[in-house]
């Protein structure tokens, strides 16, 4: 039987949490609801979670510091935040954090259940695509755990070095799409500042010149977006 994804919901709005709480169950989703931040973190601590729903203003532990709590324990769980407040500073603040998404009160409940929905796809397409380890690129062969592409014709290999290998990874499970920069800069370098992406620009220069041995594949730029791998 699959089993039903699980919300912990930290909302200090008696009224709001109990409304919210039951629209998620009757969509679906088993969701326990906590009234501050600190009772919510020790609930974490007990359960096991999908995703958390963590209202930014709340007594005894705000949702920012329940949210970096929980990132110490737990990096990649996802995390969206509700506010009452549309401050520049505070959705920037709660995407240092590591938000996956951030709404402000008053919000329609089901814009809230459509960012859920995409949250878990982008979680379950991510957890397929890191199973996979070689992709084929023509004639050439890149094994992302050994960091080798071999040409098949000659059998030549070549060695890549970490992050040659991290940044075709990427660009092999997003092979014909867009690469956005940003994406690829926080998720291999994990800050997106000036330097690190030109070192990127670097890596990428490396990577066609790897590539120049099979002329069905390439890497363009795409202006103002990031890369892509034509296979």
């Amino acid at each position: 039987m699959e089993q039903k994804t699980r919300i912990l919901l930290a909302e200090d709005d008696e009224n709001l949490g109990l409304l919210l709480k039951e629209y998620l169950v009757a969509k679906g989703y088993d969701t326990d609801l906590f009234e501050d931040g600190e009772a919510a973190y020790h609930g974490f601590m007990k359960s096991k979670y999908s995703l958390c729903i963590f209202d930014v203003m709340m007594p005894k532990k705000d949702g920012f510091s329940l949210a970096k709590d929980i990132r110490m324990v737990n990096a990649d769980i996802p995390i969206i935040f509700l506010t009452a407040k549309n401050l520049k500073e505070d959705v920037l603040e709660g995407f240092k954090i590591g938000a996956d998404d951030y709404m402000t009160k008053p919000f329609s409940m089901e814009e809230l259940i459509f960012r859920i929905e995409a949250i878990l796809r982008r979680i379950s397409q991510e957890n397929q695509e890191s199973a996979q380890t070689v992709f084929k690129l023509g004639n050439l062969s890149f094994d992302s755990r050994k960091q080798t592409l071999t040409n098949q014709l000659n059998d030549d290999i070549t060695k890549l070095t970490t992050k040659e290998s991290d940044l075709l990874r990427l660009l092999c499970v997003n092979a014909n799409k867009v690469l956005e920069r940003n994406f690829a800069l926080k998720t291999i370098w994990v800050d997106d500042n000036y330097f690190n992406a030109r070192s990127m620009d670097v890596y990428i220069t490396k990577l066609r010149k790897h590539l120049k041995q099979e002329p069905s594949v390439e890497i363009i730029n795409v202006h103002g977006k990031g890369y892509k791998l034509i296979v």
